[in-house]
This record gives structure tokens, sequence and C-alpha cells, in this order.
């Protein structure tokens, strides 16, 4: 019987997969009619935190306060005008995403790194991602990078597809490293941009709970 996979799955092997590509030539795709974009505005993080819980990147608030404090604690001036929500008609916050940086110093290119996009649950299928993804990146560029890198992960596959979908390719040196899980992303997608990766069996996208630490995060 085929597996059917969540579009964020921990069941699925993990990896941590690194994207790329360049800010010209990006493609417009206009938001569906009823929604538009704001920018982070003071008081904003508890509704942040809910929406990245909603789509499965945290299980509890502590942990989505944890990272907040790690990437933005100190941070909250500059995302006045790097970090975007999508509301609805009745200005219910349904999306997010920042145009931002490498917070840990490690990547010296000067690049924009595209950090934790995700849309609430309930909003998702109703084409919001591509919208919001390519607005940040044009807000990426007129912040003065030509560069864009976002990470990203095996469990969230089909997140992969949509970079894919809009340009983004793997990074060589990442694709090296990690080649079963862009195997393991191959074989969920299908997509044309990694005919360089055989695909895996399907006994191989599993991940085995049982081997894993009982300590250790995801």
């Amino acid at each position: 019987m085929e597996i059917q996979f969540d579009n964020h799955d921990e069941r699925i092997r993990y990896f941590e997969l690194l994207l790329e590509r360049d800010l010209d030539k990006l493609c417009h795709f206009p938001l569906p009619e009823g929604y538009r974009y704001v920018f982070f505005q003071p008081g904003d993080r508890d509704e942040w935190i809910d929406i990245e819980m909603s789509a499965k990147e945290f299980t509890t608030y502590e942990q989505g306060l944890e990272s907040w404090n790690r990437y933005y604690g100190d941070k909250e001036d500059e995302l006045i005008k790097r970090m975007v929500f999508i509301e609805d008609a009745k200005g219910r916050k349904a999306a997010t995403a920042t145009a931002f940086y490498d917070i840990s110093g490690k990547d010296q290119s000067g690049d924009g790194w595209l950090h934790w996009v995700a849309v609430r649950r309930e909003y998702q299928g109703r084409g919001l991602a591509k919208p919001l993804i390519t607005h940040v990146l044009e807000i990426m560029r007129d912040l003065g990078y030509t560069h864009a890198k976002i990470p990203t992960q095996t469990t969230t596959w089909l997140a992969c597809r949509v970079y894919l979908d809009l340009g983004f390719r793997p990074i060589p040196g990442n694709a090296a490293r990690n080649r079963d899980g862009w195997r393991i992303v191959k074989t969920l997608t299908n997509h044309g941009a990694l005919s360089e990766f055989e695909p895996v069996a399907a006994e191989e996208i599993i991940e085995d709970l049982k081997k894993r630490d009982p300590g250790e995060k995801r």
C-alpha cells in the first residue's frame, strides 16, 4: 500500500537541506482576492509563534518562544521592514516569512536568507505560499541582496517542491553532504530540477524512531 505523507511529516528521515538562487528575474504571483501583506509590528511575536505552531514547526509555545528569542529577540527593530504577514479580509494573520540573513555568522557571503516560511494550517492549499515567498524575495532584493538562500529539511518536503518551482536549487556542498536527503525529496516530488538524484526505495524514506535518541531535538 502506498504511504501518504503529510506536508510536514516527522516520519520522514531527517536531513538538513539548503537551497539558493539569484534574485534577478523573479516571478510575481499575485495574492488571491481578500488577502493583503502587512509588515511586522511590535506585539506580533505571539501571532508568529501561533502560525508556526499551526504549520507544525513547533509543538509548544515554549519551543516557539525559544526560537523567536534565538533568531529575533534582540532584532525586533529590523523586523518592521523584513518580516511579512499575510492577513485575510478579517485581519487574521494567515502566513509569514522573513527576508533576513544568517544569524550564526558562519555565512560570510553577504547573501540574504529566507526565514521561517509558514502558512497557517487551515489556510494551506489556498495559493498563498508562492505569492508570499516571491513578495519577500522582492523585499530582500530591495534591501540590496543579490542572492538568496533558504534552509529547510526533508520533513517539509512539500515546501522543498515549492522552492524548486520558484527557481531555488540545492547548494552543491549541501547536495554532496546530504545526498540521501535530496534523493528522498526526489522520490516524494519527482521534481525535474532534481534529475541528478536517484530515487530511494520506499522503506528508505521512513525514519526508524526506535533508533532515535529520546533526547534528540528535531
